[in-house]
């Protein structure tokens, strides 16, 4: 073993997840911060600062129209302060509210009505929902799809795809009523679905036949580390004739990029099902650590490609986490807005603080537990090249 050798490797990988993780989060962070500035803006809201990053300041500037734009030292998120804000969190500042003069009070965020406040919060999931169905879209139409249809080239032998009664030049029509358009389309919806029964349509010698499938529970070893997945037990057709390659109008394009987003929605919905279900390992929940390594590495595999990409799939995932109804994130602001429309009023102060409070209890909780996954991922992975 030559551990001086594996020390210097796993340093100069650090370095280099280090440097591509704080570029991705940075841009990710910043179109969902900006959604939210964008919007408040248009709503007539003062904003204080619009920091990329937490704590000490690093460097920054003031704007015309007074807001601190900066750059903080812990590049692990970030956050827009609206006038009336006590924090980061968009707490109200009670006690700078009952002391504001009305011009104060107009540009101040807790004094707008629900609806206004409602689309402010929610401007920044959006914002990374658009900026994912741009990447997507981007890469389609520049760089088009080479797909493979859904053909059967063989089935092997012990698989779930020979239990269940799959014959070489079967083309899969349907999978649980959805239509399977490329063999990329039944390999993400059966990795999804491991140990869960799929009904299958496929055509076979021009007549239609119905199939059902149970895909096997496999772990397997990937650039990003070990993911569990749901096999079949297929392989893609390697006649000439089954390949195609896609262009895409700008619109087409589009549409292609907002399928995908809604894609990776659905999988990341798919899997919190699954985990509640007792169906996945939680051990696959990754914080900042497995970010950081995801980045790395997709710049070493893609270069700045692979990493826009991810930048792609980090933005959906940021939009759809921060939609969840859990105070402290922004869905726990819409829930609570939307209590407050149906009553009339909103929540009391201290509702609303024993909220946050539950909130912030629960975002520790899940980034401790990823992190502690992180590390011991990266335990493994520096064991595994020592030896």
């Amino acid at each position: 073993m030559d551990w001086v050798a594996t020390i210097t490797g796993v340093t100069g990988s650090a370095f280099l997840n280090l440097i591509a993780f704080v570029a991705v989060l940075s841009v990710v962070v910043f179109i969902h911060e900006f959604g939210h500035f964008w919007v408040g803006r248009r709503c007539g809201v003062g904003v204080v600062a619009f920091s990329i990053g937490f704590g000490k300041e690093l460097f920054g500037w003031t704007d015309k129209y007074g807001t601190r734009w900066k750059i903080s030292a812990i590049p692990l998120g970030g956050y827009v302060k609206f006038v009336g804000d006590l924090n980061a969190a968009s707490v109200p500042d009670q006690g700078h509210l009952a002391q504001m003069s009305a011009a104060e009070r107009a540009i101040s965020f807790p004094h707008q009505n629900v609806a206004k406040r409602a689309a402010i919060v929610a401007a920044g999931p959006i914002a990374n929902f658009i900026l994912a169905i741009a990447i997507f879209a981007g890469f389609n139409y520049f760089s088009g799809r080479q797909v493979i249809e859904p053909r059967i080239e063989a089935v092997q032998p012990g698989s779930a795809a020979e239990k269940a009664g799959f014959l070489p030049k079967d083309l899969i029509v349907t999978i649980d009523g959805k239509r399977i358009e490329t063999f990329a389309d039944m390999q993400l919806l059966v990795s999804s679905s491991a140990g869960e029964s799929l009904a299958f349509t496929v055509e076979r010698g021009g007549q239609t036949v119905a199939l059902n499938a149970i895909p096997n529970f496999v772990e397997r070893t990937t650039p990003f580390g070990k993911q569990r997945i749901g096999l079949l037990g297929v392989e893609a057709s390697r006649d000439p004739s089954a390949i195609k390659r896609i262009s895409y109008t700008p619109l087409g394009a589009l549409k292609a990029g907002a399928v995908e987003t809604w894609n990776q929605v659905d999988r990341t919905l798919n899997f919190l099902r699954r985990l509640i279900l007792g169906r996945e390992s939680a051990d696959q929940l990754s914080g900042p650590l497995g970010i950081a390594r995801a980045a790395g590495t997709a710049f070493e595999i893609g270069g700045v490609y692979s990493l826009v990409s991810l930048i792609g799939f980090l933005s959906v995932s940021i939009g759809l986490i921060n939609l969840f109804p859990i105070p402290l994130l922004d869905g726990g602001h819409l829930l609570f807005y939307a209590i407050e429309a149906l009553r009339g009023r909103p929540l009391s102060e201290k509702a609303q603080e024993i909220g946050f409070r539950i909130g912030f209890a629960i975002v520790a909780m899940l980034m401790v537990f990823a992190t502690w996954n992180d590390l011991v991922h990266l335990g493994a992975t520096f064991m595994a090249r020592g030896t």
